[in-house]
Parts: C-alpha cells; sequence; structure tokens
C-alpha cells in the first residue's frame, strides 16, 4: 500500500522561494510506476492542478499560472518528488497536495479530483509580507 507524506511548507515574503516534498513509503509499491501530481486548495476555492511529473520524470506539465515558477522533479531512488516554487506571490497561498496516480501528466493535472492510488495530507504554504 502507497503512502504519501509533503513536507517544506511555510510563511514566505512576496518573491521568495519554497521546496515541497513528496515522500512515498508502505509496503510491496514501485514508485517509479506512478506519475506524481502536485494540486493546490486555496481558502474558500476548488482544487487546481499545479504541475504534474510522469513516472520516469521524463514529462512534466505545468498549470499557466505557475509556468516559469514552479518547477517538479523526482528521485525514484529515494521514492521522493520535489515542487520548486520560485517568485512566489501572494496568490500562491493555499494547501499543496501530492498524489500518486498511472494517469499521463497531461491528464492528471487536468483532474485534481480524480481517484488516485494516493494522496498526502498536505503541506501549507502562505505568502505574505
Amino acid at each position: 500500500q502507497l503512502e504519501l507524506a509533503e513536507s517544506g511548507g511555510g510563511l514566505v515574503q512576496p518573491g521568495g522561494s519554497l521546496k515541497l516534498s513528496c515522500t512515498a513509503s508502505g509496503s510491496r509499491f514501485d514508485f517509479d510506476f506512478f506519475s506524481i501530481g502536485w494540486f493546490r486548495q486555496a481558502p474558500g476555492k476548488e482544487r487546481e492542478g499545479v504541475a504534474c511529473i510522469s513516472s520516469s520524470g521524463g514529462t512534466t506539465n505545468y498549470a499557466d499560472s505557475v509556468k516559469g515558477r514552479f518547477t517538479t522533479s523526482r528521485d525514484n531512488g529515494k521514492n521522493t518528488a520535489y515542487l520548486h516554487l520560485d517568485n512566489l506571490k501572494p496568490e500562491d497561498t493555499a494547501v499543496y497536495y501530492c498524489a500518486a496516480g498511472t494517469s499521463s501528466p497531461w491528464i492528471m493535472i487536468r483532474e485534481p479530483e480524480g481517484e488516485y492510488d494516493a494522496w498526502g495530507q498536505g503541506t501549507q504554504v502562505t505568502v505574505s509580507s
């Protein structure tokens, strides 16, 4: 059974950076079998797709609102995916979640309410001066 845990959130000033991690654990799973999607939900808003990365790491996809500022990567040897957040804006404030699924990154990013194999518990990112 696959379990995910996010870490790395916090309070940062506008223009600042953060690095989120999504670490997988559990028994009898192959991390490199799954695409990893990053999603966020701000207060009073629906969850939205932010970035997704394919199982091998060879394909990534980003929401238009974060292109050029966020970068996702993964280290399958460490069972961990990352989301680098640069040039943060107040509108990036949200709880960020990672999810593991078998869909392509192009599909996952458009399905923030999809039924994925695992979801993390979320990590809060607050951008404020």
